[in-house]
Parts: structure tokens; C-alpha cells; sequence
């Protein structure tokens, strides 16, 4: 039963609760006397009580009795008491109107912005305090001169990037350390108490360490393309249009592998999988990068066409056992928009991998027009691509005969 404390300490109560929730006070006490919203008995309602009622109410949502709630609560405790170790909730909700008062922005640039970062529809108009950090960093962004369509542009590659990464986060300890634990004579609680302990530890380390490789990363990215302005200057290139740059493209993926996934399993096929992206991750150039898998289908970039040629043969020499690799290069003028790249010479790179067969690497005439010593382009004629209404020529890229 709650106890008659009116207050706990950071200013909760059963009335602020219920309304960070979203439900009535009769509910959330109904829930509290069922035992699935624990009330602590010295200090009252807590972040604690706010966390699992959070979760009751996202169950409730989805169709789950009270009942179903109240079954999984008695026989593991709901299994949630790690959330009060690793989740800080907002306890105060900030309209973006008051968001915008305290940044200068206007309240429909903070609704645009919390929407580009994932922000949930509830979420975009229930900001907490941390939040308003976010979007004074994003106010002094645009005070010194940044794009606002960048800036938005930005927000997405963060918000969807770093979603990932939580996403990925919790699954890995769901995986590898709730679950084991679960397998044990371990109750549920139990695990949940091993897993929040664990957590609570882990998270801070995670934030740092996504710091570290941000600031790595950056510098090393900030270089790459100091080089690529110098080459562009001496290549008496002209500025492109906005938004637009021109890079090789590069897609390589497993032939055979539906057929490697129906004879040996989901298992095995996920294996060859993360094999050939550690090898093609490995290997790149230092000008290229990943810059987005699919299935078993790896999407690469690149400034320097012909080291990214270079690369592919070499990569095709070195890996023999099956499902062998097959590679698909172009280069031409992109859009980058988000992170990401548009447009029809993506498309063509696209399918141009799609006409190969295992072990080869086919290019596009842009590609064969550079030419270097290690590596020799054999023609197989122009072929109609998917999608293109010209034909394409494409050329077969190896090893020069004797080398």
C-alpha cells in the first residue's frame, strides 16, 4: 500500500506522477495498491515509481491487462528495479514555447528540431530540463552562422545514428547478460538487480567512450577532406552545386547467398556476413569508408576512383572460399543529403554490382577511363541496367596478365 509520505525527495508526488504519465491519480494508485508501481516507504513516489509507471502504461497501451501485469509482477518483481539505477526520467515537462523562451529559438524551429533528432510525437511536446542544453548548443549552432538546413540535416544523422547505437546497447546486455543470467538458477529480479548493477557502471563508459570516437573520428574525417580540397584545387575542378559532390561508389555483397542462407542456416549465412564486413572494413583504403550494409550488401565511398579499383582487385585475389565476393564501382556526381547519398549515379553503382559474378569487380566507363599500371579493364560490351534507359558499357577489372 503507499504510504501517507505526500512527497518524495526531488519534489514527486502522486499527482505530478500520474501526470508525467499521462493517467488519473485513481489509476496510478490502483497500480501502486497492485504492487506494479513500487512507492518507497520512507521517501514516497520516486524517479523509481515513475520508471515503472512509464512502463505499466506503455503496456497498457499495447492491450495488456492488468491482470497479465500483475501475473508478470508477482513472479519476478516485473523485473524493472534496473531502471531506477540506469534511467534518470525527466521529472518536469517543458512546452517547446518554454524551451523556446529560455534559447531565443522559435517554438516551431524547436518542434522541427526535436523532430529531426527522433523526438516522439508525446516527446516533442513533453521536453525535459536536459533537453533545453540540447537546444541552447543547437541556438549557438545557428547564432555562429551554421546552415539551418544543415543543422537539420545534422539532427537526423545524430538522432538516427545515436538511436542505433541505443538501440544496439540495450539488445547486447538483453542478450548477452540478462538473458544468460536468466538461464541460471537466477530469478528474474535477480537479474534485473546483476543486470542494473552492471549498467549503472557501463553507462557512463558508453557516453565516454561514443565522446572518444566522435572527437577520433572527426579529426580524422576534417584531414581526409583537407586533402580532397587540395586535389580538387589541382585538378582545376569547379565547385559543384549545393549539397553536391562528386566520389567513386562502391557496392559488394555475397553471391549465393540466399542459397548459403537456405542450406546452412540463418546462423551461418550472419557469420559469412560479418566475416566479409570485417574484411571489407579492414582493408579500404584510408579515403574510403562503409557507409551503410544491407543484408549481406555493403555500400562503400570513396574520394580516390582508382585506389578504390585497386582495392576491389586485390580484395577479390585475397578471398577465394565461398560465397565469393562481388564488387560494383562507379563514380560520378552525388547529392548528399542526411548522411547519405542520392541519386542516379548511386543507382547505377547499384546495379552494376548486380551483373557481376562471384569473384568479379565491374566498372563503368568513368571508372576505366583512369587507368593504372596494377590494374587492367577488359570490356564486355554495353548492357541495359534496371532503371536506365541507355545502355551501359561495363568493363571487367584484374590484374594485369604477368603481374
Amino acid at each position: 500500500m503507499e504510504p501517507t509520505a505526500p512527497r518524495a525527495r526531488g519534489g514527486l508526488t502522486r499527482g505530478r506522477v500520474a501526470a508525467l504519465v499521462g493517467v488519473s491519480e485513481s489509476t496510478l494508485r490502483r497500480w501502486a495498491d497492485l504492487g506494479l508501481v513500487p512507492v518507497d516507504p520512507e521517501h514516497g513516489w520516486t524517479t523509481s515509481s515513475l520508471n515503472h509507471a512509464r512502463v505499466v502504461q506503455r503496456l497498457r497501451s499495447k492491450g495488456r491487462s492488468l491482470a497479465e501485469i500483475a501475473l508478470v509482477a508477482e513472479r519476478s518483481g516485473l523485473a524493472l528495479h534496473y531502471l531506477s539505477g540506469v534511467i534518470d526520467p525527466a521529472t518536469e515537462h517543458l512546452t517547446p514555447e518554454q524551451v523556446g523562451e529560455r534559447t531565443g529559438l522559435q517554438p516551431a524551429l524547436v518542434r522541427r528540431v526535436a523532430e529531426a533528432f527522433g523526438f516522439s510525437a508525446t516527446g516533442v511536446e513533453a521536453l525535459g530540463e536536459d533537453d533545453v542544453a540540447l537546444f541552447e548548443h543547437v541556438a549557438r549552432a545557428l547564432d555562429a552562422g551554421f546552415p539551418l538546413v544543415a543543422m537539420l540535416q545534422l539532427a537526423r544523422v545524430y538522432g538516427q545514428a545515436l538511436g542505433r547505437v541505443a538501440d544496439a546497447e540495450v539488445r547486447m546486455f538483453r542478450l548477452y547478460v540478462r538473458d544468460p543470467l536468466l538461464r541460471e538458477d537466477t530469478t528474474a529480479l535477480e537479474a534485473a538487480e546483476a543486470v542494473g548493477a552492471l549498467a549503472s557502471l557501463v553507462t557512463p563508459l558508453a557516453e565516454r567512450i561514443i565522446q572518444d570516437v566522435h572527437r577520433r573520428s572527426l579529426h580524422w574525417f576534417i584531414e581526409q577532406d583537407a586533402v580532397s580540397l587540395v586535389e580538387q584545387a589541382l585538378d582545376a575542378e569547379s565547385l559543384l552545386g549545393l549539397g553536391r559532390l562528386r566520389v567513386a561508389i562502391a557496392f559488394a555483397d555475397l553471391a549465393g547467398y540466399t542459397r548459403l542462407t537456405e542450406e546452412q542456416g540463418d546462423e551461418e549465412a550472419v557469420e559469412a556476413v560479418e566475416r566479409f564486413v570485417d574484411a571489407v572494413d579492414s582493408s579500404l583504403p584510408d579515403d574510403a569508408r562503409i557507409l551503410k550494409t544491407i543484408g549481406d550488401e555493403v555500400m562503400v565511398i570513396g574520394d580516390d576512383a582508382a585506389a578504390l579499383v585497386e582495392w576491389a582487385v586485390g580484395f577479390q585475389e585475397r578471398h577465394r572460399e565461398e560465397p565469393r565476393p562481388r564488387i560494383g564501382i562507379h563514380e560520378g556526381e552525388v547529392l548528399f543529403r542526411d548522411g547519405d547519398y542520392f541519386g542516379r549515379e548511386v543507382n547505377k553503382a547499384a546495379r552494376v554490382v548486380a551483373r557481376a559474378g562471384g569473384g568479379e569487380v565491374l566498372t563503368t566507363e568513368e571508372i576505366a577511363a583512369r587507368p593504372r599500371r596494377d590494374v587492367a579493364f577488359t570490356p564486355i560490351g554495353a548492357v541495359r541496367l534496371k532503371g536506365f534507359r541507355d545502355p551501359t558499357a561495363l568493363y571487367v577489372a584484374t590484374r594485369p596478365a604477368g603481374r
